[in-house]
This record gives C-alpha cells, structure tokens and sequence, in this order.
C-alpha cells in the first residue's frame, strides 16, 4: 500500500494581498516567491494578471528569470466573459501571456451567480468553462 501524496498549492502572493492594507511590491513577491519554493511549496500562485493589475504582470515578466527547486508558478484568473471568444478575452490572454507551467482558473459552480451575477443560462457557464479550459 502506498501512502496518499499530499500536493501544497499556495496562494500568499494573490489571495494574502487581499486583506486592507496589504501589498506587495514586485521585488517582495519575487523573495516571497523563492521561499516558497525553498519551503516545499508544488505550486505558488503568483497572481491575476489581469490588465488593471498591472503590478501582478510586472511580477510574472521578472518571474521569468526565477528558478525554482520544486514549485510551479502558477497564474490565475477567472474563465472568459460573457458574449467574448476565449481567445479575444484580455483576462485569459494575460493568463497565457505569463508563460507560467500551470494556471488556475474560477468558473461559476452555483446556479444562482450563473444565472444573477453572469446572467447566463446554465449550459451557458458550462459551455465558458469548458471554452476557457479548452483555451488554456
């Protein structure tokens, strides 16, 4: 029998800025960024460079050069808006355009923000979570 892998994914550089107050600059989320690594981490999300996040773009051009011992950097970021093409999507683009090993992607999983907040129908959702996969 084998023991169970344990895969550590962790998202300090995106969802650890989200309290009041809280910033990093690019230099610091690059040191974050290499400790991570040095702790173990698989996969180190680096942010959502998204085109009014400007500084999280900044932040994967420079990662670029980085070599890490274990983890992936990942970018994040939500599936294609509503009424645009995957491919003509600027968040999936900046998504791409981070040249990361891995990303990770949001859809909507609960019928009420499908339907209220994206206003779309069901198969709708599913065919842009699919579309967005299917892109990246």
């Amino acid at each position: 029998m084998t023991k169970p892998t344990v895969t550590l994914y962790d998202t300090t550089l995106r969802d650890g800025t989200q309290g009041e107050g809280v910033t990093f600059t690019k230099d610091e989320k690059l040191e974050l960024a290499k400790r991570l690594d040095a702790f173990g981490m698989h996969y180190i999300e680096g942010g959502w460079p998204h085109p009014s996040r400007p500084q999280d773009i900044e932040f994967f051009k420079a990662a670029r050069k980085l070599k890490f011992k274990q983890a992936r950097l990942t970018s994040f970021g939500s599936t294609h808006r509503k009424g645009v093409k995957p491919a003509a999507d600027e968040g999936l683009r900046a998504i791409l355009g981070t040249q990361t090993p891995a990303v990770a992607i949001f859809g909507k999983s609960w019928d009420l923000h499908a339907t209220k907040v994206l206003r779309v129908t069901l198969d709708q959702n599913l065919v842009m979570i699919h579309d967005s996969v299917r892109l990246l």
